[in-house]
């Protein structure tokens, strides 16, 4: 599969996202009643957004399906594999450090705000 580099944006329409994942539009309203971790925002209007990490979700589907073989159930499960996996390994990861990274940045910006208004007051 070729990587498909997605242009930079936050938000992308119906047929933005279509054209990139390279399928048609009902294809993706169809994946959004089998996956339930597919949801796209709606405008006022109902129109359908998706994020750009629904884009790349959208394209890892499309993978499953089209070169690796799934069925549907079989990728649902992958996904739900995959996403519990990523979960896991952020829990893993220290309150302590994000503790430590909360405080030097609370100073960063403490500094810079210093700096911007004049010095110390």
């Amino acid at each position: 599969m070729t990587r498909v580099e997605l242009p930079n944006k936050l938000y992308f329409k119906i047929g933005e996202a279509a054209r990139l994942v390279g399928v048609k539009p009902y294809v993706l309203r169809y994946w959004e009643t089998e996956f339930s971790i597919l949801r796209p925002g709606k405008t006022p209007s109902r129109h359908r957004l998706y994020r750009r990490r629904d884009v790349e979700l959208l394209l890892e589907i499309k993978k499953l399906l089209y070169q690796e073989g799934y069925t549907i159930a079989g990728a649902k499960k992958r996904l739900k594999d995959l996403h519990k996996d990523d979960a896991a390994s952020r829990r893993s990861v220290s309150p302590t450090l994000y503790r430590d990274v909360l405080s030097r940045l609370k100073q960063d910006l403490v500094s810079l705000s210093r700096l911007l208004n004049g010095g110390d007051r």
